[in-house]
């Protein structure tokens, strides 16, 4: 799989062309496919996720090489591989489907750990209920020039498990104090004075969980904010590493170096942090 070809690889419509560099009369090769791949798991049915050994191996996802073959014989190009997962029924078309992409290896594995927050992090999954979950891989070659469709996606069969996925550690820590305000110049009550806010009520965030606080509250466009979770106490804060956030979320941090940018046009809007996840969303 790691072999290379020393030729110039052209992508020309959904088929893919290679011309040979080193004959001078250029022997055109055509791509003429390959098999799907089969996956295999050492795990079947269901894949326990033990809080009490988080860093035991869950399970082993292995799949067989599709072997692409070009016109002139089989391929020794590099192939990528996507391993899915997603909820059953929904057919990987989930908005929460995660991807974890594999360069030429065959086979890969995950802890308990690793696994867990995959499923209770990445595919949002509820922790301590039980879920149908659904794994495939798909395989590709890679295109030569950006922007063009990779070649030769197949998909593999599709494995079928339970999973109880426990509540891993939040990716950020919640506020110790259990309150959060929102300052700066998007909010009206403007940047707060060192022990002095100007309206602590209207800037605090509402806790909806462990995890998760948020506020509705008018934002003046184009400002930025932060939050501190000590009214008028600029001795921490949470902030993003973004130099250039997005105006509708992100992702945040403890103490990171840059303030939140807040929407293009005055309204108002919810403002969401999930500690858990380690992000952040501003929705009108």
């Amino acid at each position: 799989m790691k072999r290379y070809l020393n030729k110039s690889i052209l992508l020309i419509g959904s088929g893919l062309i290679l011309l040979s560099s080193c004959n001078k009369n250029q022997t055109l090769v055509t791509f003429t496919g390959g098999q799907s791949p089969v996956l295999n798991a050492t795990a079947s049915d269901s894949i326990p996720l033990p809080i009490s050994d988080t860093t035991s191996q869950a399970v082993t996802f292995s799949w067989t090489n599709p072997d692409y073959t070009f016109s002139d014989g089989i391929s020794s190009l590099n192939v990528t591989y996507y391993l899915q997962f997603d909820t059953s029924g929904a057919n990987f078309t989930s908005p929460n489907m995660q991807t974890v992409g594999i360069t030429s290896d065959l086979s890969t594995s995950f802890t308990v750990s690793t696994l867990n927050t995959l499923l209770a992090n990445g595919l949002l999954l509820a922790t301590g209920v039980s879920h149908n979950l659904e794994v495939r891989i798909e395989s590709f070659i890679q295109p030569n020039s950006s922007g063009t469709a990779p070649a030769g996606v197949l998909y593999s069969n599709t494995l079928s498990y339970t999973v109880t996925p426990y509540a891993p550690p939040p990716t950020v820590t919640p506020p110790s104090s259990g309150t959060l305000y929102i300052t700066g110049s998007a909010t009206n009550d403007g940047w707060m004075v060192g022990g002095n806010p100007a309206s602590v009520a209207g800037q605090e965030l509402s806790q909806q969980s462990p995890t998760v606080y948020s506020i509705t509250l008018p934002l003046i466009g184009g400002q930025q904010f932060l939050l501190v979770p000590v009214a008028g106490d600029w001795s921490n804060k949470y902030a993003t590493a973004s130099s250039s956030s997005s105006t509708s979320g992100g992702t945040f941090s403890y103490n990171a170096s840059n303030n939140f940018n807040g929407p293009a046009s005055s309204g108002t809007y919810t403002v969401t942090f999930n500690f858990q996840t380690g992000v952040y969303t501003i929705t009108q």
